[in-house]
């Protein structure tokens, strides 16, 4: 089974793009970020003419995330349990939660989609409600993989951190802003201490999965490593090979983020129609 997490960048926008890719890597199960659109907006025909089953979850013109599946989508989920909101200029627990995560169970496989906060700047109260998002996310994550110990789990998504120096071309040039910040590093590493991994870093090393539209960053590689599928042991035992697509960054109206996936040892239904290959 093939599945991959993408920040797409408004799915209105590049759903010809994404469709395409979809089709051509025979992806079975992608998890969007940044779809950026309500459910009645979203292009659902394009998916189904392809083949794909979708489940989202859409509030606005912002934010937003989805599962695009070949395969059944079961125990759908929107927003996980303890979710906080955030409201500018707002405070205390009636906070709207914005349209952030979707969880689906696919062939037995737990997925969730994530966008995680950016945070902005250091002293702007969207980085408390990042690193707030983030603990409320590992504590639900250690309830999950406590209570379901053998099922497969994998955390999918934009992680809007770069947990480490080299991924970003050069830390300095981040030296007192968000997404490299000591706080959001720990947040992350936070969920190896419950029971998860990076399942792609030790297979493929390098490799950036985000390039800023603007100052050529693209064509001078000068960018940084923020998209991450991170799993349970199960998940990762599954893994057979891993692959950042960087070429999709290139060509016309690309997304700023290029897909992350994943390949599992896991037999699915769409298996016996498969053309078989000597």
């Amino acid at each position: 089974m093939r599945v991959a997490t993408y920040n797409v960048n408004s799915v209105r926008a590049r759903v010809g793009r994404v469709v395409d890719w979809l089709v051509r890597e025979d992806v079975d199960v992608v998890g969007l970020q940044e779809i950026k659109c309500k459910p009645e907006q979203f292009p659902y025909d394009a998916f189904r003419d392809a083949g794909y089953e979708v489940e989202l979850h859409g509030l606005s013109q912002w934010n937003g995330v989805a599962f695009a599946s070949r395969l059944p989508m079961e125990d759908v989920e929107i927003t996980f349990p303890s979710q906080p909101g955030f409201a500018k200029g707002a405070e205390g627990p009636d906070q709207p939660k914005e349209a952030r995560a979707i969880g689906v169970t696919v062939e037995g496989v737990r997925l969730w989609s994530l966008y995680v906060p950016n945070g902005r700047e250091l002293d702007d109260p969207h980085y408390r409600y990042k690193l707030d998002w983030l603990a409320k996310l590992a504590d639900e994550t250690e309830g999950w993989l406590a209570a379901r110990p053998d099922q497969p789990l994998a955390l999918m998504g934009d992680w809007n951190v770069a947990p480490l120096d080299t991924d970003v071309w050069d830390v300095s040039v981040f030296e007192g802003h968000t997404h490299v910040s000591q706080p959001e590093r720990d947040a992350f590493f936070r969920f190896d201490e419950v029971g998860l991994t990076d399942v792609v870093r030790p297979r493929l090393p390098e490799g950036y999965t985000y390039w800023d539209y603007k100052q050529l960053r693209f064509p001078k590689n000068e960018g940084m490593r923020i998209d991450f599928v991170l799993g349970s042991k199960p998940f990762d035992d599954l893994v057979t090979s891993v692959a950042i697509h960087r070429d999709e960054r290139k060509g016309d109206a690309p997304s700023d983020h290029v897909p992350v996936v994943v390949d599992l040892d896991l037999e699915t239904e769409l298996d016996d129609d498969r053309p078989m290959i000597f």
